[in-house]
């Protein structure tokens, strides 16, 4: 799914290093042009096609867009695709990057399990009154069965990662609302004894995350609570550009039916036409989207590709936004370059 400035330049980078003489998986890209001068053509139609053909193969990658800020006009992609696949979580890991210095001195991974639908995002809003005495209210929902999503696939990562399951909603102040989604992570733990199970509320787990340094953590949330520790967790461990997104719906036994892959940040326009921007995220995008391939191949390729763009980091090639003066070609370069060097010498091994 292409998209807008910087971000479809940066889809560019992760394509090349997808393409099957790179990595051996031998896979087909079809493409659906989401910019926003193509969805305004449309009128949202690219954005309904592309999600029906995503759901129909199981996968997806997706290049940030912009969102226009007048009412009436298109809005996000994003609602649509996630309505579309009938996405229950957004999954987003920061970890520590080799040679960057976390900005708390963390250093085990945390990964954020977010609500898709629901919540701030697909609220109904208006206003009544005049002047000083206008009120506006939004009316939000959320159901269980994205709560119980939400809450199942954080113990199964938290497991996956040998982690504790950490935070949750404010449902102290919210017990009908937000403590909706406690009242499942409280379920979920009951049925996953051998998974630490730490609950606290939003407020206090931000406070937290910026003392603790110590054991991998998985964060169930709310969509809008997610959205923004989220942004914190992945600036956390030096830039937003650190890590991939994913955006999973899942099936009856809350495994993954269909993942769409994305970099969390955006279009960056001022950075569009200069081959600066840092397109790691974009890059492990890809590599993440090989892992549900379920194939040993793919697999194989994935691994290549996060070792490769660690290493390449870890050897000084580095974008602006880490500290490095690489431009964002030369960074797609050199990671390339690894993973070629490193699936040569595994089939050499096998």
């Amino acid at each position: 799914m292409e998209g807008d400035q910087t971000g479809q330049e940066l889809l560019e980078e992760a394509l090349r290093v997808l393409d099957p003489s790179v990595t051996g998986v031998d896979v087909d890209f079809q493409r659906y042009d989401l910019s926003l001068e193509n969805r305004r053509a449309t009128d949202n139609g690219v954005v309904h096609e592309a999600a029906a053909a995503m759901k129909e193969c199981g996968f997806g990658i997706k290049a940030a867009t912009v969102t226009p800020e007048t009412p009436g006009d298109v809005g996000s992609p994003n609602a649509i695709l996630r309505k579309g696949i009938d996405g229950t979580v957004i999954v987003r890991t920061g970890r520590r990057i080799p040679g960057v210095n976390p900005v708390t001195g963390v250093h085990s991974p945390v990964s954020v399990i977010r609500m898709a639908v629901d919540d701030a995002y697909g609220a109904e809003e208006w206003r009544e009154g005049e002047g000083l005495d206008e009120v506006a209210y939004r009316t939000e929902k959320i159901s269980r069965r994205v709560c119980r999503g939400v809450s199942e696939f954080a113990f199964i990562q938290a497991r996956k990662m040998r982690a504790k399951v950490f935070g949750g909603p404010k449902y102290t102040v919210s017990p009908v609302y937000e403590g909706m989604l406690k009242e499942e992570m409280d379920r979920a733990a009951e049925n996953s004894r051998d998974v630490r199970y730490d609950p606290q509320l939003i407020d206090a787990t931000y406070a937290l995350l910026l003392t603790t340094f110590g054991e991998p953590l998985v964060i169930p949330t709310l969509n809008r609570d997610g959205d923004c520790i989220s942004d914190l967790v992945m600036q956390m461990f030096g830039s937003i550009a650190g890590a991939e997104s994913l955006l999973i719906s899942l099936d009856e036994d809350e495994n993954p039916e269909t993942v769409m892959a994305e970099a969390p940040h955006g279009t960056a326009p001022s950075l569009e036409g200069k081959n600066v921007a840092n397109p790691m995220a974009m890059i492990l995008a890809g590599a993440a989207l090989l892992t549900f391939f379920h194939d040993e191949e793919a697999s194989r390729a994935s691994r290549a590709i996060y070792e490769a763009t660690f290493e390449s980091i870890l050897d000084g090639v580095r974008t602006a936004d880490l500290g490095g003066p690489t431009g964002t070609t030369e960074f797609t370069d050199e990671v390339i370059r690894h993973i070629r060097t490193k699936l040569e010498v595994w089939s050499a091994l096998a």
